[in-house]
C-alpha cells in the first residue's frame, strides 16, 4: 500500500499509545506490508495488542538477513547474533555445523551465508512450524530435521560435527510471566520454557552432544548472567573444556565447550 493514501499520523499514534518504541519505523513496515486500508487497520490492531512485528510482517530480519516467519514461532533475538560470531571463529572450510534447538534456522542461515567458506550446515528443531520456516531460510532443506535434540539427525553425523550452536530454552518456568505479553503471549512456550531453573536443556544438550562432536569440536550455547556458571559446570561435568564468553554490545553470554577425547 502506498504511504500517501494510509493515515500515518494516526497510525503512529496508535502504535505509540500501545507502547510501540520505534512506532514511526513500524508504521512505515505496516503501510508496507498491506495491500488495502482494510488490512492495514487488521495489522495495525494486531500489533496495538501486543502480537510481535516479525509475526505480522511474515519476515523477521537478523543479521542482514530476512527470515520467514510464522504465528507463533521464537523471533531470533539480536543478542543470538552472537553464537553466529563464535560458531564462524571456529569453522574451517568443509566444517560440518549444526543449529540444534534452531528455531526458524537464524543460525544456520547466518553461519551459512556468513562463512565465506564451503560448510556442511545442519538444523534441528522439535517445534514443527519453526522447522516449517527453517526448510524455507536455510539453503538446504532436506538438511533440517524435526525432531527431539540430535534424535532426527542421521546417524552418519554421530561423531563428526565440527561445531554445534544452541539458543535452546533457558527461562525459568516461573519467569515466564514476567516476560514482555510479545514472548510470553505470542510465541511458543516450548521456545521459552526451560524447567524450573532453566536449565533442564542444557543439561541434556550436556549429556548427549559428546556422541555427536568431532574431537576437539565446539559447542557455542546462550545462556544468561545469572545461569552463565551453572551452565558452564553442567558441560565441565560432562568432560568437556567450558568457558564463557560475553559480548557486552548485545548484552550476550555464551558458554563455549570444547570437546575432549575424555569427553567421547
Amino acid at each position: 500500500m502506498r504511504a500517501a493514501e494510509a493515515d500515518i499520523d494516526g497510525i503512529v499514534a496508535r502504535l505509540r499509545a500501545a507502547g510501540c518504541v520505534f512506532a514511526e519505523d513500524e508504521a512505515a513496515l505496516l503501510v508496507e506490508s498491506a495491500s488495502s486500508e482494510v488490512e492495514l487497520d487488521a495489522l495495525v490492531e494486531r500489533r496495538v495488542i501486543g502480537t510481535p512485528l516479525e509475526q505480522i510482517l511474515g519476515w523477521a530480519e537478523f543479521r542482514g538477513i530476512r527470515l520467514v516467519v510464522e504465528p507463533g514461532v521464537f523471533v531470533p533475538r539480536l543478542r543470538t547474533g552472537f553464537l553466529v560470531d563464535l560458531a564462524l571463529e571456529a569453522a574451517r572450510p568443509g566444517a560440518v555445523v549444526l543449529d540444534l534447538c534452531c528455531g526458524i534456522g537464524a543460525l544456520a542461515a547466518s553461519i551459512d551465508a556468513e562463512a565465506g567458506v564451503a560448510l556442511d550446515v545442519f538444523a534441528a528443531d522439535i517445534d514443527s512450524a519453526a522447522v516449517r520456516c527453517a526448510r524455507r531460510n536455510v539453503e538446504r532443506a532436506d538438511r533440517v530435521f524435526e525432531g527431539d535434540l540430535f534424535a532426527p539427525l542421521p546417524v552418519e553425523l554421530r561423531g563428526r560435527i565440527d561445531v554445534i550452536a544452541v539458543n535452546a530454552p533457558y527461562v525459568p518456568t516461573d519467569e515466564i510471566r514476567h516476560m514482555p505479553s510479545e514472548a510470553r503471549d505470542f510465541e511458543a512456550s516450548i521456545a521459552l520454557d526451560g524447567g524450573e531453573d532453566g536449565l533442564d536443556m542444557h543439561r541434556r544438550v550436556a549429556q548427549e552432544a559428546a556422541a555427536w562432536l568431532a574431537p576437539g569440536g565446539l559447542l557455542v550455547i546462550e545462556t544468561s548472567a545469572e545461569q552463565s556458571e551453572r551452565t558452564r559446570a553442567l558441560f565441565a561435568d560432562a568432560g568437556f573444556d567450558a568457558r564463557i564468553e560475553t559480548d557486552e554490545d548485545r548484552d550476550a553470554m555464551a558458554v563455549a565447550a570444547t570437546c575432549s577425547v575424555r569427553a567421547r
